[in-house]
């Protein structure tokens, strides 16, 4: 790859440059900036299918699917006509209305839960969560693991993943904030654990299990990279109810991605209250709690706990959700075409690194995967700690050379990409031909 070779940014740099004097860091979310990968951000001008096409006109194989809502691939069109018919009856009516009985009533279907309760965005379910399982528990403290991100919420900003990742992390129980902002005091409401660790869960519960409200944590985390759970640790999750301590499901990320059911579904978990986002509203703003009855009737105006949102169940939103869903539905083999893909897209990406002399571990369930570069076995990657320990110098080398040849994986060594059913066999081919040029070039620099 030459310079030569490389697509313009210009218009990427000018826009960057303009929206870095009036947006702090030029983005509305710290990732999309590429500071742990280097260069400059692609601002998108459109997005079909599995691609995405810049400003500067260059056409890129898309893998972050607007990290995660789009299963189905971008402007799909039958959620397209959705919203376009949600659209001619208006934007937003701070009032009820039927799409968003339609969607509850789908969701619920679908997943078993008893009532749900529909918010803005992933972090508004998971905090909303949170104080409803202190008001029902009349308990003042949560639990969270290492590595795991539900959102930005001050008690949540401990000890979290992804872009976070590079913070100090505190001993057993100990809560260390992973933002500026987030007193001490508050974050000290939150304990930590390690994330497929079952002793040290099972240890934490018998010391504080009778002070915990809920324990809230990523079923399969995408946050750290891709960790999958442990029978032991899903085990372990199960008994923090003997302790009168709810179970917190956050499937944001994972909910409807790695089964209709989502990821609690596939792995045959139990949780007391769920959150979801991303695909419930197929791309659109949206995020949702739901769970047992007796819990959720604790929610206003029913119960005591106070949450609220002006454009919560907002009719573009519900509609994207409905189709999005129908569709899931209607094709029971999506789920198995996109676990086929990835995991022939993971085989490609160790083969060709392998061949490279990259040392590589490949992290892969569903249509969510993380290529750690680490010399690891395939499979033992299960904690933050483990994760931490990746290259993070030759993962942005590595995104550089895949993005000059046109394929645009996630900027960040600690994120999932996801596959959709936009994707197909000359996707697959196209990039497992642009990655075993990249590490070989990755190769040749080392």
């Amino acid at each position: 790859m030459t310079t030569e070779s490389l697509p313009s940014t210009a218009r990427s740099e000018a826009l960057f440059a303009r929206a870095r004097a009036v947006t702090p860091g030029g983005v509305n979310s710290p990732v999309r900036a590429f500071r742990s990968v280097g260069g400059t951000p692609r601002f998108i001008r459109e997005a079909h299918g599995a691609h995405l096409t810049d400003a500067d006109g260059t056409r890129y194989l898309d893998y972050i699917g607007s990290w995660g809502p789009m299963i189905l691939g971008h402007d799909h069109p039958a959620v397209r006509e959705a919203i376009a018919s949600a659209l001619t009856g208006g934007t937003s009516f701070g009032a009820p209305n039927e799409r968003e009985v339609q969607l509850a009533e789908t969701v619920t279907r679908i997943t078993g839960v008893d009532r749900v309760r529909f918010v803005n965005s992933g972090t508004e379910a998971t905090m909303s969560a949170l104080r409803l399982a202190r008001g029902f528990t009349g308990r003042k403290y949560i639990l969270k693991f290492r590595g795991n991100y539900h959102g930005h919420a001050d008690g949540l900003l401990v000890e979290a993943g992804s872009g976070l990742m590079t913070n100090a992390a505190g001993a057993l129980g100990q809560a260390a904030p992973s933002s500026a902002g987030v007193p001490q005091e508050y974050a000290a409401l939150t304990l930590v654990s390690e994330y497929n660790d079952p002793a040290a869960l099972d240890t934490l519960m018998a010391e504080r299990g009778h002070e915990v409200a809920a324990v809230i944590f990523e079923p399969v985390v995408g946050n750290a990279g891709v960790l999958i759970p442990t029978p032991e640790f899903l085990a372990a999750l199960h008994r923090v109810r003997e302790h009168g301590v709810l179970l917190i499901a956050d499937e944001v990320m994972t909910g409807f991605r790695l089964s209709l059911k989502g990821a609690t579904g596939l792995l045959g978990l139990t949780p007391d209250l769920t959150c979801w986002g991303k695909i419930i509203g197929g791309g659109l703003p949206v995020g949702a709690y739901g769970g047992r009855a007796d819990v959720m009737d604790f929610v206003s105006p029913q119960g005591p706990v106070y949450q609220a949102g002006t454009l919560s169940g907002n009719p573009l939103a519900m509609a994207a959700g409905l189709a999005t869903l129908e569709i899931l539905e209607g094709d029971p083999g999506l789920y198995g075409r996109l676990e086929a893909y990835t995991g022939t897209l993971a085989d490609g990406l160790r083969s060709a690194a392998r061949e490279a002399g990259v040392i590589l571990s490949v992290n892969h369930i569903g249509s969510m995967l993380t290529a750690f570069h680490q010399d690891a076995p395939d499979g033992s990657i299960r904690t933050y700690a483990d994760a931490a320990r990746s290259d993070t110098a030759a993962f942005a080398g590595w995104f550089q050379h895949m993005l000059g040849r046109g394929i645009y994986w996630a900027p960040s060594q600690f994120e999932s990409i996801f596959v959709s059913g936009a994707h197909t066999d000359h996707d697959l081919n196209a990039t497992l031909d642009a990655a075993r040029a990249a590490y070989a070039g990755l190769g040749g620099a080392a």
